[in-house]
């Protein structure tokens, strides 16, 4: 027993390791949340490509102007053509589309405002007509809309919204070239931008 109490007290591993622990710790923790952060910036950076207007397919712009679409109360379609010489707000909406349904109302006041000074809007619905019909007896609009039906979303993609959302809009000047183009939902600062483009 005697031996034993000349044996010193172990300060190997077992010391050690509580000191080591907490930096090893914590560099995972820094790790991970490298590893976040780059996850996140990607994500953000996929999701910001995914919104932005891409390049337009050849002749999309001149294809356009020869399209006629089908409108809600039936009658004459809605001629793209008889528009040229104008400056066009041409938006790409759907009833299911939350946001769409809440620009509606505001590009109609553009329309009303903007009208005497040769702005024209168009709103290409990518719906089911029944749909169209039955939204717009609860909001009526002022500016023509037209039943692209699931055509639109093709044409939309021509005019560079590759993921086909909604809503999208383009802004085409008197001379029928695309002056800009929105992804998501406009805003008055938006409106008020284009006013000035012709």
């Amino acid at each position: 027993m005697q031996a034993n109490q000349n044996v010193p007290p172990l300060q190997g591993a077992s010391a050690s390791q509580p000191s080591s622990a907490p930096s090893s710790v914590s560099r995972r923790r820094w790790l991970y949340g490298a590893v976040a952060g780059v996850a996140a910036a990607g994500g953000a950076g996929i999701a910001w490509w995914r919104l932005q207007p891409h390049a337009m397919a050849d002749g999309a712009e001149a294809a356009l102007w020869g399209l006629e679409f089908e409108t809600p109360a039936g009658g004459a379609p809605l001629a793209m053509k008889a528009l040229a010489g104008k400056p066009v707000l041409l938006n790409f909406w759907a009833t299911w589309c939350p946001p769409c349904v809440e620009e509606l109302p505001m590009l109609n006041t553009f329309y009303r405002e903007q009208a005497a000074k040769g702005w024209q809007v168009v709103g290409l619905a990518i719906d089911q007509p029944s749909s169209v019909r039955k939204f717009l007896q609860r909001l009526p609009l002022d500016f023509p809309v037209g039943l692209a039906g699931l055509g639109g979303t093709d044409l939309a993609r021509s005019l560079g919204n590759l993921t086909g959302g909604l809503p999208f809009t383009v802004v085409l000047g008197q001379e029928g070239r695309v002056l800009h183009r929105k992804m998501g939902q406009v805003t008055v600062q938006d409106l008020q931008q284009w006013s000035s483009l012709r």
